[in-house]
């Protein structure tokens, strides 16, 4: 994607070869800054601070991690001490275990000498198969965005948000926007209802970034707006990301997103999520009561970012002095209430069968570890 018409992406190996950079996701949107990681440290506060968020961009982040981790130490130790720092970082995307157990398996198969370029090695084909993952997302939710269009040619689609599943929560293209991106480019007039997403803002302050810089026309309305507006019929479709499917369909996204599912359910929109393969936890069942969902601190919630009317970037109370609080940033929507899943091998139903037929490969090899695991 473009950012003031130069191609971007969210994470690359600098010009020295070795040191990892970031576009700092903090400073947006009033400012835009990268960052250089240069060792296990950095790349995990990184990820805890999200300067990196996203679930597939965490994966992608913690593998490049791994490889700085072996610049310092490549001995077996590291490795696993190295694995186990990282996969503290966040507990609720299941992209960071995937990734780390890659690196892991990679690294404990190649000699402590050659662990340092194969890190690397294995961070960038990641790194491009996450790209070329959300490519082909893209092209496969375009086809729902086509059909809607198809249906009432003289206006724009509207499309609801939550979050930001963007190229910024990924390396390129995003998940839930990629669709919405290939649409426009294709000259499908669309409209995005871009959610807030407090308490971190990652609508307004992300995802209205993006759209806005790649030319979308867009939208920003307060989080407890969309049932309005499926209500009036001015909701063709809500497409959202994920950090974590269950292998029953049970959907793990920021906070908020489960209302935003009630609502589109009550008023007949369809409610799809897009998702890479990489994003599916084969090993889980139940979402409700088997997803760690992420707690964070207070701050996000007492406090806001904003820009004042002299230029100055000031963080500001918003919450009375002595309240406490309660910062949940996940939720998960029971697959009940999901239409479908948009993934990089086509469209299906949200349960075990329609996952299980576009990846058999996928769903035989975590059969054989399940039953495994209870013998």
């Amino acid at each position: 994607m473009k950012v003031d018409g130069i191609h971007r992406r969210t994470i690359w190996v600098d010009a020295d070869g070795w040191s990892v950079g970031i576009i700092d996701q903090t400073a947006l949107p009033f400012a835009f800054r990268t960052r250089r990681l240069t060792s296990l440290e950095e790349a995990a506060e990184a990820i805890t601070s999200m300067a990196v968020r996203g679930a597939p961009l965490i994966g992608v982040t913690a593998a490049y991690g791994m490889a700085l981790a072996m610049r310092e130490d490549a001995g077996d130790r590291a490795v696993d001490a190295a694995h186990d720092r990282l996969l503290a970082t966040r507990p609720t995307a299941v992209n960071l275990r995937w990734g780390l157990a890659r690196l892991r398996e990679v690294l404990s198969v190649t000699p402590p000498a050659d662990r340092v370029r194969r890190a690397y090695a294995e961070a960038a084909a990641i790194a491009e198969e996450d790209v070329e993952v959300c490519r082909a997302i893209g092209r496969q939710g375009m086809a729902l965005i086509r059909g809607l269009h198809q249906r009432n040619p003289h206006r724009p689609v509207n499309l609801l948000t939550h979050c930001n599943a963007g190229w910024l929560a990924t390396v390129d293209w995003g998940t839930a926007t990629a669709p919405i991106y290939m649409a426009h480019d294709a000259g499908i007039p669309v409209h995005v209802w871009v959610d807030e997403t407090r308490p971190r803002s990652q609508g307004a302050f992300l995802t209205a970034w993006e759209l806005g810089h790649h030319g979308v026309p867009h939208t920003v309305v307060a989080d407890n707006t969309g049932g309005h507006l499926m209500q009036h019929g001015m909701v063709d479709l809500a497409v959202v990301g994920t950090d974590r499917v269950t292998a029953r369909g049970d959907v793990a996204n920021k906070i908020g997103t489960y209302l935003k599912a009630l609502a589109a359910h009550d008023n007949g929109v369809p409610f799809w999520v897009a998702l890479p393969s990489s994003t599916i936890d084969w090993l889980l069942e139940d979402g409700v009561h088997g997803i760690p969902i992420e707690t964070r601190g207070d701050e996000e919630v007492t406090e806001i970012t904003g820009r004042t009317a002299d230029g100055r970037i000031e963080r500001v109370r918003i919450v009375a002095d002595g309240s406490p609080v309660a910062n949940y940033g996940f939720d998960v929507t029971p697959a009940r209430l999901v239409s479908g899943f948009i993934t990089e091998r086509g469209l299906c139903t949200a349960n075990h069968e329609g996952l299980a037929g576009l990846f058999p490969d996928h769903a035989e090899r975590s059969a054989r570890q399940r039953a495994a695991n209870d013998a």
